[in-house]
């Protein structure tokens, strides 16, 4: 930091300058360019680049957190070659997040351009030492070794450039794909050495060079005996290079080490290989990686494979806690795991547990009070996302002031200062996290409990202890028993008898969940050490409390029993509106079928029944209605009569309006396997088996397509989608959802409700997801891509779903899932309450609520709604709704003749047992029952 400072002050001080000239990274012409830098596009290309500066300035003054904001500032200052303003924004953001090994390698290069004196370079050896802190870079390793040789003429120049090697080496010598490059670069570098040693051809070389010779063939010798040990690709390579130099034959010992690297190389290739050929960001093969090496042990290894999946993984705070929790119980080495710490939570400052574990490792350490203390208030500044991390944060912070106070002592400074965060932790909680979340996040104030019990057990004040559980019980905790026999413990241990049976009384009249346990508790106090009056003052207390209770809870249950009925009558009533509903739409669809015409030429129908004797007294023997004419009524009462071979002309079935050629569409459900169902289709659909087909054919071979058609001929919607193997259906399930002209299809599962009736498909997780947002107030007219270009920006999407109705109209709501919770939680502090086309719309963490099941019928009650299914005769029903059957014989079937207009009345046949389907009656049966009328 203080490198950091000297820095800026050091550009504050300097003039505006520009990159040099020509410099194809710095954006800048050359001078025979000149003249069309001046030209009107030039300016007015200029004064766009200097408004969008000034935009990302005050952009990030708001949100000094925006780390695109950042990289955008850079790129532009970058290309304008403002070196001043360009060094600012680089700082400003290198004090905030941690820079990646593109932008560190682009600072340092532009930097080393400049550094031309003896003063800038030390500078520029400052910038490197701060890159190398960030991540395991080695390309950032084999830069600064490089540029460090530039430095070899001065004093103590080549011994500086040594330890920077070996400093790599130690860092990234281990880089199975990488590290090879920084062994030869070093090789190469004692081989320069090497040659300016060698004496000038035809002289004799002094002792002292002779000496020097020696020592520095076998610096060469060494570094080629460090490389054969590790495992490292291209080692044949090197081995056979080491042959070729070295003029003595290579040491047994170093074959043998050789060739174990050589088997733990091949141990590590396919870790290797899985990770060239995954996409970013590789987590769970570095996750593999990193079991793999754990189980080996090596403690070096281990840190350089965590550094590596941390480089491609940084804003995944779960990889950062396992890292250091290694850190922290194996290798303890001060320097090492608290850098890694600080990177972590600099990394993913939202994330309370890193920073929880940064304060406990600082205290490990024994770091200064003063730098812990900064690191806590960096960590109230830091964002978190619930208002429970406050608590938590707050908590582990008092745990260390607690720990270093004496309490042998009266009073101290430490112990003033506990009390004194004591009671910030509570003012914060209740005014900045309350007033940010709506709740304070500590609702049963533990931490208030806390300091009473610091107060009471270590300081010995229970004045204090019990002005603070006093002000707990006024805060809405007074109706707890567990918080009223939380305090009387601490009065048990630390007070005494008086003030524990104040507390168990005002427990017994202000408990409202478990009052019973506070009455026992109170009672079991009195009859080890109180009076009889004592013990008659508790019982009569206890039987009165214990007796209103009592009354209370007869009373909320008889109005939640009222409430209940209430309900379960709105949903029977819910169910049979339902009921009714369903009934007359199937009615109505079957009048929209085959009508029968009414003409009077009709044979056997409505011609004869002109014909038919009125109403017969009992006892008549006429009263038996010829045969034909009993079998057209039956066919009007939904019950089949006899087809009739033959049809007028005039009745021949219209193309346009009748499928009577196409057959029901039956499901063989032993097929289920290999069938999907699909749902939500236009009606308009032009050959859908054609359509069909070729979507689904994707998937693999289809055996059949079987469309489901109404009456008329009309395409219902939905089919059936048969496969020739179970993997081809369950590859179509993943169509779900798609779009078919303009509507999402449903593609579920083949199963039989009636096997399976509480079986639901929805093939998206109902439970909390923290790297999926939930995004509301959406303008309907945005679009997946336009919402994408806004999510992107705060991390990596891996899908956007846009909510829509069935027609596939937009309902303003997305899902949007990001790579890891890391990147969600950033993108829900950043785009919560963003304007999008002028709709300001709503951000958070998926956490579906739960859906509310409907309550199942009772067995007895489920027949009440049932409606027989009409069955109507071979033509279908007649255009008119009169009933053809006299009066006495609707009287004798009403039950039923109600039940298939959808109106069942509540009679003891419908209310009892279960409607049947009516029994098929002959002509002799009708004439039994008319004669006995």
């Amino acid at each position: 930091m203080a490198a950091a400072g000297a820095e800026a002050a050091a550009v504050a001080a300097e003039e505006e300058k520009r990159l040099p000239e020509g410099d194809p990274e710095s954006g800048g012409d050359s001078e025979d360019e000149g003249d069309s830098e001046s030209s009107g596009d030039g300016e007015d290309e200029e004064k766009e680049n200097e408004a969008e500066i000034q935009r990302l300035e005050e952009q990030l003054s708001i949100n000094a957190f925006d780390y695109n904001c950042h990289l955008d500032l850079i790129k532009l200052l970058r290309q304008e070659g403002e070196l001043v303003k360009l060094r600012r924004a680089r700082q400003k953001m290198s004090e905030l997040f941690p820079l990646t090994e593109e932008i560190w390698l682009d600072w340092l290069k532009d930097e080393i351009k400049m550094a031309s004196e003896s003063s800038e370079r030390e500078k520029v050896y400052e910038l490197f030492e701060r890159a190398v802190k960030d991540y395991i870079c080695p390309e950032i390793w084999l830069e600064y070794a490089q540029y460090s040789i530039g430095g070899i003429g001065q004093e103590g120049g080549i011994e500086k450039v040594r330890s920077i090697f070996e400093r790599a080496l130690t860092a990234v010598g281990l880089h199975v794909t990488k590290g090879t490059a920084l062994w030869e670069a070093y090789r190469e570098f004692e081989n320069a050495i090497l040659e300016t040693a060698q004496p000038a051809p035809g002289s004799v070389p002094s002792p002292e060079q002779q000496q020097m010779l020696c020592s520095q063939l076998e610096k060469i010798h060494t570094l080629f005996r460090r490389q054969l040990g590790i495992p490292l690709l291209d080692m044949e390579a090197s081995y056979a290079e080491y042959e070729e130099w070295s003029e003595d034959p290579i040491p047994e010992t170093i074959i043998k080490n050789y060739k174990k690297a050589l088997q733990q190389l091949e141990k590590c290739k396919p870790y290797e290989e899985a990770l060239l050929g995954a996409e970013t960001p590789k987590l769970a093969e570095y996750q593999a990686y990193i079991d793999f090496e754990m189980k080996a042990g090596d403690p070096a290894r281990i840190q350089l494979i965590y550094e590596r999946a941390l480089a491609e993984n940084c804003l995944v705070p779960d990889l950062w806690a396992r890292y250091n929790q290694y850190l922290d119980r194996q290798l303890k080495v001060k320097e090492l795991v608290l850098s890694a710490h600080d990177r972590a939570v600099r990394n993913c400052p939202w994330t309370v547990g890193l920073w929880i574990r940064y304060l406990l490792a600082m205290e490990r350490h024994r770091v200064d009070h003063g730098i812990i203390s900064e690191m806590f208030e960096k960590a109230l500044n830091a964002g978190f996302i619930q208002a429970t991390d406050y608590v938590e944060i707050w908590q582990a912070y008092l745990d260390y002031l607690r720990r270093r106070v004496d309490f042998t002592q009266d009073s101290s400074k430490e112990l003033e200062e506990l009390r004194s965060a004591f009671a910030r932790a509570v003012e914060y909680l209740k005014q900045e996290v309350e007033e940010r979340f709506s709740e304070s996040g500590d609702p049963s104030c533990t931490i208030m409990q806390n300091w009473a019990r610091v107060e009471a057990r270590l300081c010995n004040n229970m004045q204090k202890a019990r002005e603070l559980w006093d002000n707990i019980m006024t805060k809405g905790n007074a109706k707890y028993a567990n918080m009223w026999l939380e305090y009387y413990n601490l009065e048990r241990a630390h007070g005494d008898t008086q003030h524990c049976r104040k507390a168990l009384h005002r427990a017994v009249q202000c408990t409202s969940d478990y009052p019973e346990h506070v009455c026992e508790v109170l009672l079991t106090l009195e009859r080890i050490e109180g009076t009889l009056e004592d013990w008659d003052a508790a019982v009569q207390k206890t039987e009165n409390r214990l007796a209103r209770v009592n009354e209370q809870r007869a009373k909320a249950a008889e109005k939640e029993a009222a409430l209940a009925k209430q309900e379960e009558e709105k949903a029977e009533q819910r169910k049979q509106a339902r009921a009714e509903k369903k009934a007359s739409k199937k009615a109505k669809k079957t009048r929209i079928g085959d009508k029968r015409k009414a003409d009077d030429d009709d044979e056997g129908e409505w011609g004869q029944e002109e014909e038919q004797p009125s109403k017969r007294h009992k006892g008549d023997g006429d009263g038996v209605l010829p045969e034909e004419d009993m079998e057209v009524e039956t066919g009007l009462f939904g019950r089949s009569g006899p087809e009739k071979p033959d049809c007028p002309a005039n009745q021949k079935e219209k193309p346009s309006t009748s499928r009577k050629d196409i057959p029901k569409v039956l499901h063989d459900s032993s097929k289920d396997n290999v069938t999907v169902f699909v749902s939500n289709l236009s009606y308009n659909m032009a050959d859908p088996e054609v359509k069909l087909k070729e979507l689904f054919e994707t998937c693999g071979e289809v055996a059949e397509i079987r469309p489901v058609f109404s009456n008329k001929g009309i395409f219902r919607g939905y089919c059936y989608v048969e496969f020739k193997e179970e993997k081809s259906a369950l590859q179509a399930l993943g169509l779900d959802r798609k779009v078919v002209e303009g509507r999402p299809m449903f593609v579920s599962p083949c199963v039989d409700k009636n096997k399976n009736p509480d079986f639901k498909v929805f093939r998206y997780s109902t439970t909390l997801e923290k790297h999926k947002l939930f995004i509301s107030g959406l303008p309907f007219s945005c679009t997946k891509e336009e919402l994408e270009d806004v999510c992107k920006a705060h991390g990596n999407v891996k899908d956007i779903r846009l909510v829509t109705n069935r027609a596939g109209k937009p309902k303003g709501l997305a899902y949007v899932e990001y790579e890891n919770e890391a990147q969600a939680s950033q993108a829900v502090l950043k785009m919560d309450g963003l304007t999008v086309k002028e709709h300001v719309i709503k951000v958070a963490i998926s956490n579906p609520p739960l859906r509310k099941l409907p309550d199942k019928p009772e067995a007895g009650r489920a027949s009440q709604f049932a409606v027989p299914r009409q069955v109507y005769g071979a033509r279908g029903k007649g255009r008119t709704q009169l009933s053809m059957m006299p009066r006495a014989l609707q009287r004798q079937s009403n039950p039923v003749a109600k039940a298939e207009n959808g109106m069942v009345q509540n009679s003891p046949a419908t209310s009892s047992e279960p409607l049947e389907e009516p029994k098929k009656m002959s002509n002799a049966d009708f004439a039994k029952m008319l004669l006995k009328k």
